[in-house]
This record gives structure tokens, C-alpha cells and sequence, in this order.
């Protein structure tokens, strides 16, 4: 069993930046972030796997940027050009190997909060 918690949640205004980390434990072939606005349902915006592949839901593509440490025990998702829209409860999470390309995680942490201010 993967066990991940997050940090790094706050407050930005619209354009800014913040990064999010993740400190996993144990073993999986795929990591990535999900979030969810209120109301919503927990959907999946970016996926690295173990070879170190990436993917992205378009509504973050070429704003956001999943990354691990050398030993794939920490991930992290540098956020840049915040949108009011990107406001939600952030989580990372594991998907085994064929549900990496689709952002399908079935796994994730608690969460940390991303408030952006217009």
C-alpha cells in the first residue's frame, strides 16, 4: 500500500505561482495530482510514470508541470499562470500502469487547499 501526503497548498493571486509536493511511500508505476473544486468530482490533471513520462489534463497543460525527486519518493507539480478556476482541494494519487495516460488514479492522500484570488 502507497501511502502520500501532501503539502504546499495556500493562497495566490490570478498569474502567480505555488508549488506542491508529495512525500510517497511505497511502491507504484504511476504518480500524479488530482484536484476538486466543491461541489465537483475528484478528476485527474497530471500523471508522471516510471519512466518518467508525462501527461496532462488539458485544463492545466502548459500551465502546470509534474516533476519527482531522483528516488521517486517525492512529486511535485510546479503551478504557473493560476486562474481563479484553479481553486480546489489538491491530492496526489497512484494509478497502476495502464490508467497512468488517462489520469485515472485510484488511490490519493488527504489533500491540501489551493485558494487563487482574481
Amino acid at each position: 500500500q502507497v501511502h502520500l501526503v501532501e503539502s504546499g497548498g495556500g493562497t495566490a493571486q490570478a498569474g502567480g505561482s505555488l508549488r506542491l509536493s508529495c512525500k510517497v511511500s511505497g511502491d507504484t508505476t504511476c504518480m500524479g495530482w488530482l484536484r476538486q473544486v466543491e461541489g465537483k468530482e475528484r478528476e485527474g490533471i497530471a500523471a508522471i510514470d516510471f519512466n518518467g513520462a508525462t501527461g496532462y489534463d488539458d485544463s492545466v497543460k502548459g500551465r502546470f508541470t509534474i516533476s519527482t525527486d531522483s528516488t521517486k519518493s517525492t512529486l511535485y507539480l510546479q503551478m504557473d499562470s493560476l486562474k481563479p478556476e484553479d481553486t480546489a482541494m489538491y491530492f496526489c494519487g497512484v494509478a497502476a500502469g495502464s490508467f497512468c495516460p488517462k489520469l485515472d488514479f485510484h488511490d490519493w492522500g488527504k489533500g491540501t487547499q489551493v485558494t487563487v484570488s482574481s
